[in-house]
C-alpha cells in the first residue's frame, strides 16, 4: 500500500501550490482574465440550477416548499420528538448515557461541536439581518418556526448517517447521506436509484464546500475584519489558508478538538454581547416581540406580503442551521455510540442552539435598535451587507463591539470552513478514493486563498445553488428511509422504559 504524505510533505506541497497564486494576487491585471473566465464558465450552470430550485409555486420557491414540507412531515412522523426528547438529548451530550466501548472516532459533544461549527456562522450574523431587512421583523417568527421544525429533519438525517456508516479497519469512519442513500436504498431494493442519488449528492457537497462554505466565508469575513484590522487581502488569504491547512491535516480528530474549543468561545462572546444589549434595553423587548408577531401575519411594506415574510424566514433558517441539507450527518456519523438514534437525538439540539437561541438574539438586537428601517443605513441594506448592518446595530449600544464582531466573524468563518472541509472530503473520498484525498485538500486550501483575492461571483453562486441542491437529493432519500428511523426510535424508547439493574 502506498504511504500517505507526512505533515511536513503536505505543507511543503501546499505552499508550493500557493506560491504562483500569491504572485498572481499581487498583479491584479494578470488575475483579471482568470476571474472573468471563472465567472463565464459557471454562469450557465448557475442559472440552470437556480431556475429549477427557485421555480415559484404560489409565491414559494420550490426548494423552500420542499424544505418546509420535509420539516413538517418528519416532525409529525416522529411524534414531535423535537419536543418530547429534548431533555434526554441534553443528557446524552452530557455523557449520561455513554458507552466507552462504543465504536466511533469522537464523543457526542465533539460531534455536536463540529456540526455546530459549520452551522453557527455568518448566517447568524449576516443572514438574520438580511432576512429582517427584506422581510421585516416578522421574518424572525417564521425563522424560529423553521428552526423548531428543522430539529426533526436534523434528527432523522443524523440517525441515518450513523445507521449506515462504514467503520474501516483502522477505526476511521465514513458516513453521511452518500452512504445511507446507497446502502439504505440497496436494503429496500432500490440500489441503482440510491447510487445515482448518492453520487449527485456527493458532487453537490464538494462544490458547496468550495463556494458557499469556503470562498464566500473568506470573502465576507475579510470584509468585516479589514474594517478594524487593515490587511492586504492576499496576506489575509494566506494566513487563513495555512490555518485551515494545519487543522484539516489531522482529520476529524483535529477538527473535533478545534471545534470543541472555538464553538463555545465564539458563542459565549457573541451571546454575552447580545444579552448585554437586551438587558440594557429590557423595557423595549415586549414591543420588539410584539412587532415580530404582528408583522409575521400583517407585514408592512414587504414585497410578497405574508408569503414573502415566510419565504425569507424559512430560507434563512435553512441556510443557517442546514436542517435537511445532510451536511451534519457526515460529522455525526463519526460519533462514538452504540445506538444510531442516540446521535440523532443529539443532533436535534443544533437547530435549537443555532436558530432558536443565537439567531433570535441577533434579531431582537436588530429590531430594538431599529437599524433595519433606519434611513441612515439604507445604503447598507440595499447592498445586502448583513454583517455590517448587525455590527451597526450592536455598535449603537456598545461602541467597541465592531472589534469583537470582527473577531467573532473570523472565528465563525474559520470554524465553518474546517468543518465543511471534512464534509466535502468524505464526499470526495466516496466519489474517487481515499488515496486522492490529498488532491482535494490542496484544492480546498487553494480555494481559501483565492476567496480572499478574487470575487468570482458565479463560482460563489454555484456553491450556494449546490448547497440547496444537496437538500433536494438528501430529503428525497430521507422520505424513503423514514420507517427505518421510526423503528429505531420506538425500539430505543422501549429500551429506556426497561428497568435498569
Amino acid at each position: 500500500m502506498r504511504k500517505s504524505l507526512s505533515k511536513r510533505q503536505w505543507l511543503l506541497t501546499l505552499i508550493f501550490c500557493l506560491i504562483p497564486t500569491a504572485a498572481l494576487a499581487q498583479d491584479e491585471a494578470a488575475g483579471e482574465p482568470f476571474i472573468k473566465s471563472l465567472d463565464a464558465a459557471f454562469a450557465g450552470f448557475v442559472k440552470a440550477i437556480f431556475d429549477v430550485l427557485f421555480f415559484s409555486i404560489g409565491g414559494f420557491p420550490l426548494i423552500v416548499l420542499w424544505l418546509i414540507f420535509g420539516a413538517v412531515f418528519f416532525t409529525v412522523r416522529m411524534g414531535f420528538v423535537n419536543f418530547r426528547m429534548f431533555g434526554h438529548a441534553i443528557d446524552i451530550v452530557r455523557g449520561k448515557h455513554d458507552d466507552p466501548n462504543a465504536p466511533g472516532e469522537v464523543s457526542h459533544f465533539q460531534a455536536l461541536a463540529t456540526a455546530l461549527s459549520a452551522t453557527v456562522g455568518l448566517g447568524n450574523i449576516a443572514g438574520v439581518a438580511i432576512a429582517i431587512s427584506v422581510g421585516g421583523p416578522g421574518a424572525t417568527l417564521w425563522m424560529t418556526i423553521g428552526g423548531l421544525l428543522g430539529m426533526s429533519s436534523k434528527m432523522v438525517e443524523c440517525t441515518l448517517g450513523q445507521k449506515y456508516r462504514i467503520i474501516k479497519p483502522d477505526g476511521r469512519v465514513a458516513g453521511g447521506p452518500m452512504y445511507y442513500l446507497s446502502r439504505g436504498f440497496a436494503e429496500i431494493g432500490l440500489a441503482p436509484f440510491g447510487k445515482v442519488l448518492s453520487i449527485l449528492f456527493s458532487i453537490c457537497t464538494v462544490f458547496a464546500a468550495f463556494g458557499a462554505a469556503n470562498m464566500i466565508q473568506v470573502s465576507q469575513s475579510y470584509g468585516a475584519v479589514r474594517e478594524i484590522f487593515p490587511i492586504y487581502p492576499w496576506v489575509y488569504g494566506l494566513i487563513l489558508a495555512i490555518l485551515v491547512g494545519l487543522v484539516i491535516i489531522g482529520g476529524i480528530h483535529r477538527i473535533g478538538q478545534v471545534a470543541g474549543t472555538i464553538v463555545p468561545v465564539m458563542c459565549v462572546l457573541y451571546v454575552v454581547a447580545a444579552l448585554w444589549i437586551l438587558l440594557i434595553n429590557f423595557t423595549q423587548i415586549p414591543a420588539a416581540i410584539g412587532s415580530i408577531f404582528s408583522q409575521a401575519f400583517s407585514p408592512e411594506a414587504v414585497e410578497g406580503g405574508v408569503i414573502g415574510v415566510i419565504v425569507q424566514g424559512f430560507r434563512r433558517s435553512t441556510f443557517s442551521n442546514e436542517a435537511g441539507v445532510g451536511s451534519a450527518a457526515i460529522a455525526h456519523s463519526a460519533a462514538r455510540t452504540d445506538r444510531p438514534i442516540k446521535e440523532g437525538l443529539v443532533a436535534l439540539l443544533e437547530p435549537f442552539i443555532d436558530t432558536v437561541v443565537i439567531c433570535n438574539m441577533t434579531a431582537l438586537v436588530i429590531v430594538i435598535t431599529g437599524v433595519y428601517n433606519n434611513p441612515e443605513f439604507e445604503a447598507i441594506r440595499k447592498a445586502g451587507e448583513g454583517a455590517t448592518l448587525t455590527s451597526k446595530a450592536f455598535g449603537t449600544v456598545i461602541g467597541w463591539f465592531p472589534i469583537l464582531l470582527s473577531i467573532s466573524v473570523f472565528l465563525f468563518a474559520f470554524s465553518t470552513m474546517i468543518s465543511w472541509s471534512y464534509y466535502a472530503e468524505r464526499a470526495w473520498e466516496y466519489l474517487f478514493s481515499e488515496r486522492s484525498v490529498i488532491v482535494y485538500r490542496i484544492l480546498f486550501v487553494g480555494a481559501t486563498f483565492i476567496g480572499a483575492i478574487a470575487k468570482p461571483q458565479s463560482v460563489i453562486d454555484f456553491g450556494d445553488a449546490t448547497f440547496f441542491a444537496m437538500a433536494f437529493f438528501n430529503l428525497l432519500g430521507m422520505y424513503f428511509l423514514t420507517n427505518k428511523v421510526v423503528e429505531d426510535l420506538n425500539d430505543y424508547q422501549r429500551y429506556l422504559k426497561q428497568p435498569k439493574l
